[in-house]
């Protein structure tokens, strides 16, 4: 099952007001929980709407062909609820099912100059890092988008010039370390109208797709992972992957005359209950420093959602990272990924509620001229 968020993203107007575009996916069951007596508390309704641990008497409830009965949450005060998103993935979904219902109009957008952002939001092990990155033998959001950009850019090359400039980041226990060179940790600044920078930060000009391609493995083969119990290649950092579009007319003839946009590809870190490590030490740190950059993260939704007046964007290096994409002058699709196992019930409503929240935000983007 597959929905869209095409609607209202590659609009050509040069100021549009914007709510950031929700997607939930709910990934498969994993072998771990197939092993367990564990049940599916997620039904996805249609391609809008999901509900989150159904009634019982629900006939149309199955997993694996059997009706789901002797429940063990019952008690719980969420029970039945229904969550409506711009999209909604079933399990069956694939990447390029995902992609096509949520990035693929970011492309559009971009090279019309809009800044944008996609990020894949939720707990460890629900399938943040298998949307944004996938495999070889199943690419995921990131890979599609870099495709789907050079092949976009390849029909335009009649009447348009185009030089791509790639950075990848990621924040490990409150550092931010350059992926792509050796540094020293690096500074967040502010810098008034021109947003977010990052000082010392490599940008890197890749000769074509496959150049670009290969960065980005060589990114992620520097990216900090460890074991957990509950994902046995967890994601301990965040990883901000960034492409710079600068383009220009042919036609012009002058070298002033073009624009910029920036699109931010983000894969979270997921969080994880200390308990549910199966670590201490150095691991148990590291998840706290996680949790505290999402309850930064969660806070922020919270205070964009609402309307207030201040969000609190440096209570971590994550949110000030995030600052224009959450409530900036860019066009933002954010990706929920839940696992559909009782096992873990509370933090599937903890990532829908906060979803939930993350429709509520709105900003007026313009694109880049």
């Amino acid at each position: 099952m597959r929905g869209t968020l095409g609607e209202g993203i590659g609009a050509s107007a040069e100021v549009q007001s914007s709510n950031i575009r929700v997607a939930v996916r709910v990934r498969p069951f994993n072998e771990r929980e197939n092993s367990t007596s564990s049940r599916n508390s997620v039904k996805v309704a249609n391609d809008k709407l999901l509900v989150f641990d159904p009634k019982d008497e629900d006939d149309n409830f199955f997993y694996h062909g059997v009706k789901q009965n002797n429940r063990d949450f019952t008690k719980k005060a969420h029970k039945d609820a229904h969550f409506a998103f711009d999209a909604v993935f079933a399990p069956e979904s694939t990447n390029e099912e995902v992609f096509e219902g949520t990035t693929k109009a970011v492309v559009d957008a971009v090279l019309e100059g809009f800044n944008c952002s996609v990020f894949a939001y939720g707990a460890t092990g629900a399938g943040k890092t298998h949307t944004m990155l996938g495999t070889q033998q199943n690419p995921g959001i990131i890979f599609l988008t870099v495709m789907d950009l050079y092949r976009r850019m390849e029909e335009l090359r009649g009447t348009k010039k185009f030089e791509i400039s790639v950075s990848y980041l990621e924040v490990y226990n409150e550092n931010v370390r350059d992926l792509l060179a050796q540094s020293n940790f690096l500074t967040i600044r502010d810098n008034g109208n021109d947003g977010i920078t990052v000082t010392g930060l490599s940008l890197v000009k890749p000769n074509g797709a496959e150049d670009l391609l290969s960065l980005l493995k060589y990114g992620n083969s520097n990216r900090t992972q460890h074991p957990t119990d509950h994902n046995a290649e967890s994601s301990r950092s965040h990883a901000v992957f960034q492409v710079w579009i600068k383009q220009s007319d042919r036609a012009s003839g002058l070298s002033n005359n073009f624009k910029v946009a920036k699109m931010s590809l983000i894969d979270l870190a997921g969080s994880e209950r200390g308990c549910a490590t199966g670590h201490t030490g150095e691991r148990f740190r590291e998840g706290n420093n996680i949790n505290r950059s999402l309850l930064a993260l969660g806070n922020c939704i919270n205070a964009l959602a609402e309307g207030r007046r201040h969000v609190p964007y440096r209570d971590s290096k994550l949110t000030r990272l995030l600052q224009d994409s959450l409530g900036g002058n860019c066009k933002t699709v954010m990706i929920a990924a839940v696992s559909p196992s009782s096992v873990t019930l509370e933090d599937t409503y903890n990532t829908l509620k906060y979803a939930d929240r993350a429709k509520n935000i709105k900003s007026n983007v313009s694109n880049q001229v």
